[in-house]
């Protein structure tokens, strides 16, 4: 009779890590290339959501970068935030993490249990600078100037936030089906003042991305006919995902000394959900992509 085993992920490990002041542990996962480093050393992909996403993107990495000269992608490390937890999310923890100041509190997500707390963007990113990333150059040789920061929805938003008030921290970044809309889209006002600024990092690159069923305009096929129609319509013309995203490339693109540097890709056929590996898959593919 055969006896089953544990599945690993060749190449990864994960280490609790108690960050900045607080009194729970994030999980830092990583993957690490499985040769010697090139001289300048790896490039890296930062992500958050790291329980949802680590695994698709590592695979996604492996697929790749063994045929290089067919996908024009290199070998890197990944490092992923996420929580002790064989969840793919942690829905409270991550609500104040990935959000931007100065954030409000909302009712429980489930009875019993505390007030949702956002806010906390700030402090999440100065650990990944003052703690995770020294972390991870203790592990694995990294090329600074080819750093990139992924996240999906909360952690699109974070993306941004991050782009706008720390501009030098990475240069490609790439925000997945961003909450844009999220808390009276104040998001939209730092972003103004950041195309105001003189000091713009020359060479970063911005990937705006959604899936086709988180336009305002259409509700994915499935989800026509069924009781909660008008609610997800409602939403929809709420959070306006593809457009909002849309919106800020083409503000990038009319922004003097920006041209080029922003770009908006839509997701046939993906609702909010979905689109995360193939959003993952396209992170994988700008992190990684070779140097001319």
């Amino acid at each position: 009779m055969s006896q089953s085993s544990p599945v690993t992920l060749a190449g990864a490990t994960f280490t609790d890590m108690t960050l900045g002041t607080g009194d729970q542990p994030h999980r830092i996962f990583l993957y690490r290339p499985p040769r010697p480093a090139p001289p300048q050393g790896w490039p890296v992909l930062y992500m958050t959501d790291g329980n949802a996403c680590f695994a698709t993107a590592v695979d996604a990495c492996k697929v790749q970068m063994s045929y290089p000269s067919g996908t024009n992608i290199c070998d890197g490390v990944i490092v992923a935030i996420g929580y002790p937890s064989d969840e793919a999310y942690d829905p409270f923890r991550r609500s104040w993490d990935l959000s931007p100041p100065p954030g409000r509190i909302y009712p429980p997500f489930f009875p019993d249990t505390p007030d949702v707390k956002t806010g906390g963007g700030d402090g999440f990113l100065s650990a990944i600078e003052d703690e995770v990333k020294p972390w991870v150059e203790r592990q694995v040789p990294i090329d600074r100037s080819r750093q990139a920061l992924f996240g999906h929805s909360f952690g699109g938003l974070l993306v941004l936030h991050a782009l706008f008030t720390r501009p030098h921290a990475y240069r490609r970044w790439i925000a997945a089906s961003p909450a844009i809309y999220w808390e009276d889209a104040a998001i939209l006002s730092t972003e103004q003042a950041f195309l105001e600024r003189s000091d713009v990092p020359a060479g970063i690159e911005l990937h705006l991305s959604a899936g086709q069923y988180e336009s305002k305009a259409r509700i994915a096929p499935f989800h026509k006919g069924r009781p909660d129609e008008a609610q997800r319509q409602a939403r929809a013309l709420e959070t306006r995902t593809v457009e909002l995203a849309r919106a800020m490339a083409e503000r990038w693109e009319a922004s003097p000394g920006l041209a080029g540097v922003a770009r908006f890709e839509e997701y046939a056929g993906e609702n909010h959900m979905s689109v995360l590996p193939v959003a993952l898959n396209r992170a994988v593919q700008i992190a990684f992509r070779q140097e001319k």
